[in-house]
């Protein structure tokens, strides 16, 4: 779900009363987190003694499906669209977030102190009833109540995980009121490394970038339970994985993410993060994938993306709702399309993340897919 890489950053400004519960060690630590403003955050300030991404790296598996805490933040970004045998369709986001309060080690004499906090998202969508229904935790590693390893793989938040079942199949399990999810997950395409060679560059300051790979294409299967009714279901999911210490741009005021399966095997990844005078950055990019899982980079001037529809949310704030979405260079003319109007996360930050189909064609034959979309800074719930 590229996430740009400040995404975690604008979270931390809510995720600061939290932080400030967990992390117990000194009480210089606890002042400075509670001095943290919406400016600090976004602007990057608190950068020092933590990594960078400033240039390219080798990218090691199953290593770096794991934690890389000498970064401030990362996250591990599962969305997928699923359907019932008799076609009912519901669409599922589920990420969790790691956050550093410190560049120092995470080595405490207490089990119960830590200097990272992890966050989780978990929504689903269900088109048939027009629900969306979402759900927010917070937890530290401390005693085991979340955290994240390779080898085997595994990531988890209290009862929320993904873990390696054995190679190539993870199991991801989460439940909320009413909704339990677990599937099973299989990669049907290597590893994508977006942006160069894995360094995903958001603006020219020197490391304000992210490392990102994908994997675009997960074969997934398992059951989907609302109110104790369970249905099985089959379907494609899509992973994410970034991590950085870097921030939005003073002149960047949100950001459009498009993550699409389509249906003659190719996937694409688009990002297009806009300026606060209305205009697009040109840092916005992305990639195309063939069914063999090669890639084609694509800038910003090889995308053209129109608002058709927009939604008012009634939480304030309006978003596009509907875009066509034209790459000349591939021939691809599309129309991307909700599957509700109404997917909008109202969680620390809100923002709108859901489930999409799309409809198009491609050097004449036509064509069709799912996926999903992330929109942020339209809604008017942070001010400075």
């Amino acid at each position: 779900m590229n996430r740009p890489v400040f995404i975690v950053i604008v979270i931390l400004v809510a995720a600061m009363a939290v932080a400030a519960w967990v992390y117990m060690d000194t009480k210089s630590d606890t002042a400075a987190i509670e001095t943290l403003n919406v400016v600090d955050a976004l602007g990057g300030h608190d950068t020092s003694g933590y990594d960078r991404a400033d240039g390219p790296r080798d990218f090691r598996f199953p290593d770096d499906h794991g934690a890389h805490p000498r970064f401030r933040n990362e996250w591990w970004y599962f969305t997928g669209n699923l359907r019932t045998a008799t076609g009912r369709r519901f669409g599922y986001q589920f990420v969790i977030f790691r956050i550093a309060l410190k560049p120092e080690p995470d080595v405490h004499l207490s089990r119960w102190a830590g200097n990272q906090v992890y966050m989780g998202h978990f929504a689903l969508t269900d088109p048939q009833t027009k629900q969306f229904i979402f759900q927010e935790r917070f937890s530290r590693p401390a005693i085991d109540l979340a955290g994240a390893q390779s080898q085997p793989f595994r990531v988890w938040l209290e009862n929320w995980s993904v873990a390696e079942v054995s190679e190539d199949h993870w199991h991801l399990q989460a439940s909320m009121p009413r909704i339990r999810l677990q599937l099973d997950l299989r990669p049907q395409k290597p590893a994508v490394l977006q942006g160069e060679k894995g360094l995903s560059r958001k603006s020219s300051t020197p490391g304000n970038a992210s490392y990102y790979y994908s994997i675009t294409r997960l074969a997934t299967h398992g059951t989907v339970t609302i109110d104790d009714v369970s249905r099985k279901v089959d379907g494609e999911s899509w992973l994410d994985r970034e991590w950085s210490t870097s921030a939005l741009g003073e002149d960047q005021a949100g950001w459009d993410w498009f993550s699409l399966q389509l249906s003659n095997g190719f996937d694409l990844m688009l990002y297009q993060l806009r300026r606060k005078d209305g205009t697009i950055d040109p840092f916005s990019s992305g990639t195309l994938i063939d069914t063999k899982g090669r890639t084609v980079p694509l800038r910003g001037n090889d995308i053209s993306i129109e608002v058709i529809e927009t939604w008012q949310s009634p939480r304030g704030g309006r978003y596009p709702s509907q875009w066509r979405l034209r790459i000349p260079s591939r021939d691809m003319d599309m129309v991307i399309r909700p599957v509700q109007a109404d997917q909008e996360l109202d969680v620390s930050i809100r923002y709108w993340e859901g489930a999409v189909d799309i409809t198009g064609r491609q050097y004449g034959a036509d064509i069709t897919g799912h996926g999903y979309v992330e929109l942020t800074g339209y809604s008017n719930h942070v001010t400075n």
